[in-house]
């Protein structure tokens, strides 16, 4: 941690920030006193990856949705620095149901008008085949963190999750091909960020998944962390999530969704 505050000390400001969370992999987040900024630090060997956030960051800031801004890039010997200016609001999975009832249309409304960004110019891709690369590489270290996995899944091998989709890739790639869309990489609840005065959405966060991909890569992870919210009532879950496919625009397609959020947990490791 000690080390990481060296890469915030510019202008004398290090005191100034405090540790929020530990993040994946080594990853420490500070935020600033006023609460106006945040900072993500890495160590020297996943600097790469951090950089790569940054510039989702900085090409989302351009496209009209609401969310982070860079405002400062710190590389030294302890590693790397991403300085961001904070989305001000609640995050979804900290509102009251209330709120996130209020707030579900306009999620939808948000998340589409996200994945209507021209695929064509975004210059970067969450596509099945990064995923699936990804969750293989994961699978073969033994990486896989059971916490991610739904509750059935806890007890069997990495190994023979990832073979059960398998016979779906192809069919999947199809799908994604007739309908890539510019996605968030890991929508769930946490990661929106909801205005306390409206039922608007203040922004998306943690952007660093954000690319070309199939729009279920997003929506099945919402629509599970959504499921945590609504409780045990499934009628109200599956009300909720018709609602918002009309309010999208869309047909839910369940095997597709599964897909996904099956997949998922195994990327991350």
């Amino acid at each position: 941690m000690s080390a990481f505050r060296t890469l915030l000390r510019a202008d004398g400001e290090g005191a100034g920030w405090e540790p929020v969370a530990d993040g994946e992999s080594g990853a420490a987040v500070f935020r600033s006193a006023d609460g106006s900024r945040y900072a993500k630090c890495v160590p020297a060997d996943q600097a790469a990856a951090l950089e790569a956030e940054r510039d989702r960051v900085s090409w989302l800031g351009t496209q009209d949705v609401p969310g982070p801004r860079v405002l400062d890039w710190r590389v030294g010997a302890a590693g790397a620095g991403l300085v961001t200016s904070a989305v001000r609001g609640i995050p979804a999975d900290r509102a009251p149901a209330s709120m996130l009832r209020a707030a579900w249309e306009p999620i939808a409304d948000a998340v589409r008008r996200l994945h209507e960004l021209p695929p064509e110019r975004c210059p970067f891709t969450r596509g099945l085949g990064d995923m699936f690369s990804l969750a293989r590489d994961v699978v073969a270290r033994g990486a896989v963190n059971p916490d991610f996995l739904p509750r059935e899944q806890r007890h069997t091998p990495g190994a023979e999750l990832l073979a059960r989709l398998v016979p779906y890739v192809g069919q999947r790639l199809a799908q994604e091909a007739a309908q890539t869309v510019v996605c968030h990489g890991d929508l769930c609840l946490p990661n929106i960020i909801l205005d306390p005065d409206t039922p608007a959405v203040a922004g998306f966060i943690d952007l660093g998944r954000l690319g070309r991909a199939d729009p279920y890569a997003d929506l099945a992870l919402l629509f599970a962390t959504a499921r945590e919210m609504w409780g045990d009532d499934e009628r109200r879950s599956q009300a909720a999530e018709e609602a918002f496919a009309a309010r999208y625009g869309m047909a839910l397609d369940r095997d597709r969704e599964r897909f996904y959020l099956h997949l998922d947990p195994l990327t991350w490791g």
